[in-house]
């Protein structure tokens, strides 16, 4: 039965590759699982993590990456070849999700900035309470490791704390803000650096793990999470967030 549903998401999620400057709705993907949408919305989050609207949201905009960094189409074109009517919305969406605006990602090749500490704290008024630490296992051995915590469960936006591994090991998360948080981890293997931002899922050069929800309360002290890396699946949300410069550059072990 877990098989049959899972081949069944698996039907929508190409569709939505295959369809991405359509506007596809929930009545579309439910009959191309052969489900109802209620009951069709429910086994896409449990087999994903996210709603089916926000994974489709997720392959338009990993789409643009792709089409900005390897094409010399206008930001316009590109909007509307991913389903967006409105340029503007298009550019709002790419910028909160990926860190950078389409036009400079392009010009960046998506190299991500250095982020500041203060950039990547969490919401203003919420005091850090805790520390999250454990270990991170991979398959790829010796490879640079970016892990950290999110609201979501998908790569995007601004982790409220990070930390860059040199290699699988133990990791340290400190003055972590009340909340539920996402633990997600990534590695990629060598020479493969533009399948960080760019492989479509099932592309075995990019390992990801994630784990939570992890709640901190306060008064919480040390929340232990161990992760291990497994090569990423077709099921898998999009890798948003613009990590290549981060998980190939050659630097110590950094901190946020």
């Amino acid at each position: 039965m877990e098989n049959a549903i899972e081949q069944a998401v698996m039907r929508v999620v190409k569709s939505m590759h295959e369809n991405l400057g359509e506007q596809l709705t929930i009545n579309d993907m439910a009959r191309t699982a052969m489900f109802s949408k209620f009951h069709f919305s429910r086994v896409f989050q449990r087999v994903t993590g996210l709603s089916p609207g926000r994974f489709l949201s997720a392959v338009r905009l990993q789409e643009a990456k792709r089409l900005l960094a390897s094409t010399s189409l206008t930001v316009t074109d590109i909007s509307h070849r991913v389903g967006y009517s409105s340029v503007g919305t298009f550019s709002s969406r790419f910028t909160s999700s990926v860190g950078l605006s389409p036009t400079k990602y392009r010009q960046l090749k998506s190299v991500a900035p250095r982020a500041s500490a203060a950039s990547w704290d969490g919401a203003a008024g919420d005091p850090p309470v805790t520390t999250v630490r454990g270990d991170i296992s991979s398959p790829l051995k010796d490879q640079p490791i970016f892990a950290g915590l999110f609201p979501d469960r998908i790569l995007e936006g601004q982790p409220v704390r990070y930390v860059i591994l040199r290699k699988p090991g133990p990791y340290v998360l400190e003055d972590v803000p009340q909340g539920e948080w996402h633990l997600m981890a990534q590695s990629v293997a060598p020479g493969r650096e533009d399948a960080v931002d760019h492989a479509p899922g099932g592309d075995e050069a990019l390992c990801i793990g994630r784990q939570g929800p992890i709640t901190v309360h306060a008064g919480t002290h040390t929340r232990v999470a161990d992760l291990h890396l497994r090569p990423m699946r077709p099921l898998d949300p999009p890798v948003l967030l613009a990590l290549r410069d981060v998980l190939s550059a050659p630097v110590p072990q950094l901190t946020h």
